[in-house]
């Protein structure tokens, strides 16, 4: 198994340097592809900030991304709660930590809009100190 970084991602989606892209192509055909948590965190900041991309349309991306043959993602039930919630309206940053603390009593933030947001994602307390 392979693990890809943030701009292999970014130049198969956005195809915006054609030979990098079809080099990202034929590294993903090869298949037995890992993508981690964080190069996906990673991956929806560039799309964002520097593409100008959608919430929605990241997500949609991304979840067909993910689904491609000899794809795995980790935690995959965590990224794709924090995708439903970023195409809520939540940051896909606060969205990921959230998915990923389920197991935890509670969430101890100083973000105050974050802890607001929260509460109509999650029962789990999302608390400021």
């Amino acid at each position: 198994m392979r693990a890809i970084d943030t701009n292999v991602i970014v130049r198969i989606l956005t195809g915006d340097d054609p030979i990098q892209a079809q080099a990202a192509r034929q590294v993903i055909e090869a298949g037995d592809i890992f993508i981690g948590v964080t190069v996906l965190l990673e991956t929806v900041w560039v799309l964002r900030g520097g593409y100008g991309f959608k919430p929605t349309e990241i997500a949609d991306v991304l979840r067909s991304f993910a689904g491609l043959p000899g794809i795995t993602l980790e935690d995959p039930g965590p990224v794709g709660q924090a995708l439903e919630w970023m195409c809520k309206g939540m940051d896909f940053a606060d969205a990921l930590h959230l998915a990923r603390a389920e197991h935890c009593s509670a969430f101890v933030t100083f973000d105050r809009k974050f802890a607001s947001r929260a509460k109509d994602f999650t029962p789990m307390p999302v608390v400021i100190p």
